[in-house]
């Protein structure tokens, strides 16, 4: 199933996409799951088979699209898990993956701007796939790893370069306002038989500045989730980013940073494609 978050009407909802249409499940199983993620924490996807003959249903063009997950309790972010991109970057060979974390409040949903902040003028793409965690669990062995996925989605993880530039801290460059794109939608694991032959393609303003397979991964989903789980318990609709390969802008002679009027797409096969615009901060 193609499961998504949106806003209609300006109430929030989230269902199943189908053809053109998204068949608005949230609606019909309020009183028992608030949202996606705590249907997701109950694993009632038979649930949302059922009641989708009696859902309504909403033309996909009318829907205001909403990060799929829009409220994980955890976001984790992997750095450098492309060879591509960290000879890019000139960072050296690491034993494990490199981690940071995006705040749930930085997110904006598919169709939704980008936005550069006024103290920037280096924002940067970075097309990731993104897990969502169904099965909650601690110190999960890598050989039962995937039984604890719900999906998968597309990401787009902008980043401010000069403020991750700041110090060796990651954060302040990963975490400002509507810079972590996510959607469109989440495709449930039972509809992928190996992740690994998903090809990802970042594009901007059409030109293919990123293409590579997941199957390429130095840290494949097993092992960030077996090592993330060691160190903080994984919950349902918590998110691990996957990381980007080479390609981004900042490495580029000249760099290639992202100006109001552009578009960055993500795309997938299989998960559809995330698309955003770029905008100025307001108000500045």
């Amino acid at each position: 199933m193609k499961i998504a978050s949106f806003r209609t009407d300006s109430v929030s909802s989230w269902g199943v996409i189908e053809d053109a249409a998204v068949i608005d499940v949230g609606r019909v199983l309020v009183g028992r799951y608030a949202d996606l993620k705590s249907a997701i924490a109950a694993q009632a996807f038979k649930e949302i088979g059922d009641a989708l003959p009696t859902a309504p249903r909403h033309p996909v063009a009318s829907i205001e699209w909403l990060p799929p997950i829009p409220n994980p309790t955890k976001i984790l972010c992997i750095g450098l898990n492309y060879e591509t991109h960290r000879k890019e970057t000139g960072r050296p060979e690491a034993a494990h993956p490199t981690i940071f974390v995006r705040f749930a409040d930085t997110q904006v949903g598919h169709g939704v701007n980008i936005v550069r902040p006024h103290v920037s003028t280096e924002l940067d793409y970075e097309g990731e796939l993104a897990v969502i965690i169904g099965i909650g669990g601690r110190y999960i062995l890598a050989e039962n790893a995937m039984a604890h996925v719900a999906g998968y989605a597309c990401y787009n993880d902008a980043t401010l370069r000069d403020w991750q530039r700041h110090t060796g801290q990651f954060t302040p460059g990963k975490n400002f306002p509507q810079t972590g794109a996510f959607g469109p939608f989440l495709l449930t694991a039972d509809a992928v038989a190996d992740y690994r032959t998903f090809h990802l393609r970042t594009r901007v303003n059409d030109e293919v500045v990123q293409d590579a397979g997941l199957d390429k991964l130095i840290f494949p989903i097993p092992k960030l989730i077996e090592y993330c789980s060691a160190f903080t318990p994984l919950l349902p609709g918590d998110v691990i980013v996957t990381g980007t390969p080479g390609g981004v802008g900042f490495t580029r002679t000249p760099p290639l940073f992202l100006r109001p009027g552009d578009t960055v797409e993500v795309d997938i096969e299989g998960l559809g494609t995330l698309s955003n615009g770029i905008a100025d901060e307001s108000g500045y």
